[in-house]
């Protein structure tokens, strides 16, 4: 409901316009009446009308005196003079102290109706603007944070705005001064892969919020600034530096014990291992951009130097390189490594593996990409010349795309070399076991091994690698190749015969043939046995004791 004030120094005036005019009709309720302006402006001071109606010709205060302080002090409140017809003159007064609409004495009913239509339709069109921009400063402050964190994007991802920086600083609650010294420190989250299949959608972006909390709290701890997420796995400190002149001793020993603290508070508090990058210092908020490219080619330098260190812009000096270094002027051929493969020379593929990365490890400023272009174009070579001896896995399609999957996840060099020598390791054994035809002999070795070993509870796949001095990887590829099983599949089968001929004799307790064939936990036991015969150990003894 709309208020309205009415104000006019005759009461039979007040009286009809209050009990002869329907305002319930159009919104409207009378908060009160005044018969003069003084009166009027005393109301209007404790109780703020929508709508004033209000006499021209009073005898204290004036309907043109009232509207002027009206206007002054309450812009938005709506003014209708009643005036006689010989007034003309002093309403034209009246309109230029921005009142909306006048009507002549004796008040026309009809022509009230229209001239409250139309002031009643102005206040819905202001209270509907009102409501508007109280729903967007709601959104604006409830969005603050998401302007602010695109507004530090922009400042690292390309030069800051010249044009009223400051004014957007301030409006957005930043205290960055426009002319002091910082550092960007970049926080790369280590083994994302890992990081982020372990958890769920909800638990990732709790983990980021943790990161984000932690940083900003040591952030405001050893030196001021700012953290905030630009990318997933990946956060960004805008530093403080010391704003006169070269950066003083202590502030450079905070921002060390910052990143220190930084990676132990990770590690401790969230089981997280982070790469940290720091820029060279720069002279004022428009430089932030060139600190951050400087601060993420420092972190992205994990690739070669490893992974959970601090890394600033001096590690990044390349490595003082000759001719001669490795006994060669040009990287190495993959055909080195094709040779060494066909020859099933497993010393001689370690070798060529070496200098192909010691090569890598040169080309530094090459960047990740670089390594997993050549570790690639390695397997690639590898897998043709496996194709061609009919050396393939048993599933090479499969194993094809697991192994580049995981040179995909992968974040250092060294990593990759691992990745890509148990690769190659495994494929020389192949061609070797092909060349000589040793394969049944093989999978004769590993049964007999399960055999002997079937009530060992620990029994692996490492440990039978171990045995016939093979990798894990290969020995499961081969036997799976040459038996149609894998070798768990195998080992389950021997518990479980075994297990039958045990339950045959009443005089063992089911607990004790559990335990004697390898298993711990009989809630287990009996659930392999009843998925490898149909039935459970019980049934099983009473059908055959």
């Amino acid at each position: 409901m709309y208020k309205l004030l009415i104000v006019d120094d005759e009461p039979t005036v007040r009286a009809g316009l209050r009990a002869y005019f329907n305002w319930s009709s159009f919104g409207i309720e009378v908060m009160d009446e005044a018969d003069d302006g003084d009166v009027a402006l005393a109301i209007i001071g404790r109780e703020r009308p929508d709508l004033v109606l209000t006499d021209v010709r009073m005898p204290n205060m004036d309907g043109i005196t009232l509207s002027r302080h009206i206007s002054a002090r309450h812009p938005e409140t709506k003014i209708v003079f009643i005036s006689g017809h010989d007034d003309a003159d002093y309403l034209k007064s009246a309109l230029k102290v921005s009142a909306v609409d006048y009507i002549f004495k004796p008040v026309n009913l009809e022509e009230l109706s229209a001239v409250v239509r139309r002031v009643v339709a102005d206040l819905d069109a202001e209270r509907a603007e009102q409501r508007l921009k109280e729903e967007l400063a709601i959104k604006l402050k409830e969005g603050m944070p998401l302007l602010r964190e695109k507004f530090l994007l922009s400042l690292v991802e390309r030069a800051a705005p010249r044009q009223n920086l400051r004014e957007r600083l301030d409006f957005l609650g930043l205290d960055l001064p426009v002319d002091a010294s910082y550092w960007i420190m970049v926080v790369s989250v280590d083994d994302m892969a890992d990081v982020t299949a372990s958890r769920t959608e909800p638990d990732r972006q709790l983990l980021w919020y943790s990161v984000l909390n932690i940083a900003q709290e040591l952030i405001d701890r050893h030196l001021g600034g700012l953290a905030f997420e630009r990318r997933t796995g990946e956060f960004v400190g805008i530093l403080r530096a010391d704003p006169a002149g070269d950066a003083a001793p202590d502030a450079v020993e905070a921002l060390f014990a910052l990143a220190g603290d930084l990676r132990e508070n990770l590690e401790r508090w969230l089981k997280l291992g982070v790469t940290i990058g720091i820029s060279e210092r720069v002279s004022a908020l428009s430089d932030l951009a060139l600190a951050y490219k400087q601060a993420r080619e420092a972190a992205d330098h994990k690739w070669f130097l490893g992974k959970n260190r601090i890394i600033t812009m001096d590690s990044l000096r390349s490595p003082e390189t000759h001719a001669g270094d490795y006994g060669r002027s040009g990287p190495v051929d993959n055909e080195e490594l094709v040779s060494a493969l066909k020859a099933a020379d497993s010393d001689k593929l370690r070798e060529v593996l070496d200098l192909i990365f010691a090569d890598l490890n040169r080309k530094r400023r090459d960047g990740l990409k670089y390594g997993r272009n050549a570790c690639l174009q390695i397997v690639l070579a590898v897998d043709q010349l496996l194709l061609e001896l009919n050396a393939q896995a048993a599933d090479p399609e499969s194993s094809e795309t697991s192994l580049w999957e995981a040179l995909f996840e992968q974040e250092t060099l060294g990593e990759m070399r691992q990745l890509i020598e148990s690769h190659l390791l495994d494929a020389c054994e192949r061609i070797r076991e092909k060349r000589t035809g040793k394969t049944a002999n093989l999978v004769e070795r590993v049964r007999a091994i399960i055999d002997r070993n079937y009530a060992n509870g620990g029994l692996t796949v490492a440990e039978i690698g171990k045995e016939v001095y093979l990798t894990p990887t290969y020995v499961s590829l081969l036997f799976k190749q040459e038996t149609g099983q894998t070798v768990n599949e195998y080992l389950t089968q021997v518990r479980v015969e075994r297990a039958k001929e045990l339950l045959r004799d009443p005089q063992y307790k089911f607990y004790d043939i559990c335990y004697a064939i390898g298993y711990t936990d009989p809630s287990y036991f009996t659930k392999l046995f009843k998925k490898a015969t149909g039935v459970t150990p019980s049934v099983y003894r009473e059908n055959h004791a």
